[in-house]
């Protein structure tokens, strides 16, 4: 007898709110690729412990899904249990100089929740089209600022043993673009320190970010930054030096207006966006020889997409 799949078997587990075949690439920025084997919405703290039991038994790979806007789906899927929070764990509350945010919580939201209380210090999240708790597993930042200056300590739960932790912003480890979260960890909550301050600047502050935003990057289907900058370089410059501005490879091109973006069409492939990746980084190396690092994560890739000869 054929032994049961393990994303059939968690499917199985976690009940009819469990979807099967799920567009998955759909709810990403770049909108483009295939499904996941299985998916479900974390509601509450009852269904955290579901979801953790039911890994732990079946052992299902596990994807955990923000806001899709650092992540590339194979247009082939993801054969594993994808999951996201739902708005029950999109919250924000204020206490004096101290936020503490669901793990669901657009950072946009919080940028603007925070600045319409006059407390300064998370304006510049408003540009980041992602969720907390993506943001601290990559260390999200712009405009001179990042998760890591600003966070206290997050609520960390493994999926895979069910063990849940207070996890102290040393033990986070965040470097440029990274940090200590496994991938078979939900960041649950988030605590971050701002400074009081006037609403009205804390809100012009973050209607300059969002002018920035629209004036120097591109708009439709992307993922933000697909390289992160090598030490006292800028990956843009690279790409444009190396003739990739406005490079197409099938459905995907490299923005014209922003070289360290790639574009995809609407009903494109996410295989030609990671072609592209690896397109870029090779033409980069060959004329300059700096090894680009993709930002973005790959998800359902047979091979090492974007690679040169991933990371």
């Amino acid at each position: 007898m054929t032994a049961e799949p393990a994303a059939a078997a968690a499917a199985r587990l976690l009940g009819e709110r469990c979807r099967t075949d799920h567009p998955l690439g759909a709810r990403t920025t770049y909108r483009v690729g295939g499904a996941a084997a299985a998916f479900f919405t974390i509601e509450d703290e009852a269904d955290l412990a579901l979801v953790s039991r039911t890994v732990g038994e079946t052992d299902v790979a596990v994807l955990v899904v923000g806001k899709g806007s650092n992540l590339l789906v194979a247009d082939a899927g993801f054969p594993g249990l994808a999951l996201a929070l739902g708005p029950g764990f999109a919250t924000v509350a204020l206490e004096g100089t101290s936020v503490t945010a669901g793990g669901g919580t657009d950072l946009p939201v919080l940028a603007r929740r925070t600045a319409a209380a006059g407390l300064h210090g998370l304006e510049w999240a408003v540009g980041i089209p992602g969720s907390v708790g993506g943001g601290v597993r990559m260390n999200a930042g712009g405009h001179g600022a990042d998760m890591a200056s600003r966070l206290v300590g997050v609520r960390v739960l493994s999926l895979r043993t069910g063990h849940d932790e207070a996890v102290t912003l040393d033990a986070l480890r965040l470097g440029y673009r990274r940090s200590a979260i496994a991938p078979d960890q939900v960041v649950v909550s988030a605590e971050f320190r701002v400074e009081p301050g006037d609403a009205e600047v804390a809100r012009a502050e973050v209607d300059a970010v969002v002018r920035w935003r629209r004036e120097h990057q591109p708009g439709g289907q992307n993922a933000g930054s697909v390289f992160t900058n090598p030490p006292g370089d800028a990956a843009g410059r690279l790409v444009e030096a190396a003739g990739c501005r406005g490079l197409r490879w099938g459905s995907a091109q490299v923005s014209p207006k922003h070289a360290n973006f790639i574009q995809s069409r609407p009903g494109g492939s996410a295989d030609d966006v990671a072609e592209l990746i690896a397109e870029v980084r090779r033409r980069v190396f060959s004329t300059t020889g700096v090894d680009l690092r993709p930002e973005v994560h790959f998800v359902g890739f047979a091979s090492s997409a974007g690679a040169v000869a991933q990371s």
